[in-house]
């Protein structure tokens, strides 16, 4: 599967596209919808399902030096509203702020991020290291492992330095459940 593909088989999803749609209109920086909708969209497609099959959420990722949580609240509640017509989930979160709850909540250290694509870099699984958002009238697409997991079905753990084997068990088992048809390779 190459990025025309994988981007055409994505935006089947009209939830996806109607969320790219309002970040570029909303003009955050750094604005990326990432991870499992995208991906799970394409494993829906691929083999029959409904197009929302298995998604809990839409996550969204965007950049901004304001480190306040005034500021990502301000954001996810404008995003919420806009987006309130959908009746999804939402999950909403500036990578700048990342480092500043992550050890927190998940035990694991979490250098600063210097950007979106460094956040999407940082995902508990390879086969969902991707981003789409607007660039004018086109479509960027990050994809640092490319889409062949993707297109293969399979869930491969990222061994970043926050990768967590007992997070990758329960996200692959939640995956397994829902797409059994789906490898799941181990984690080391």
């Amino acid at each position: 599967m190459n990025r025309d593909e994988f981007l055409a088989l994505a935006l089947r999803n009209p939830v996806n596209v109607a969320i790219i749609d309002e970040l570029d209109r909303l003009a955050l920086p750094d604005a990326w919808l990432v991870s499992g909708c995208l991906v799970q969209t394409v494993w829906n497609v691929l083999t029959r399902r409904p197009i929302s099959h298995g998604i809990a959420d839409y996550d969204v990722f965007y950049f901004d030096p304001d480190t306040s949580w005034e500021a990502e609240d301000a954001v996810i509640r404008k995003l919420q509203a806009r987006l309130a017509h959908l009746g999804i989930k939402v999950e909403t979160r500036n990578q700048a702020r990342v480092h500043l709850w992550y050890p927190a909540k998940h035990g694991l250290p979490y250098p600063p991020l210097r950007s979106s694509r460094e956040g999407i870099d940082r995902f508990l699984t390879q086969n969902t290291q991707i981003g789409i958002r607007r660039a004018r009238d086109s479509y960027d697409v990050y994809a640092p492992h490319g889409f062949d997991d993707v297109a293969a079905l399979i869930a491969r753990p990222n061994p970043g330095p926050n990768f967590s084997a007992a997070n990758y068990a329960v996200k692959a088992a939640r995956w397994k459940e829902l797409w059994p048809e789906l490898p799941v390779i181990a984690a080391e």
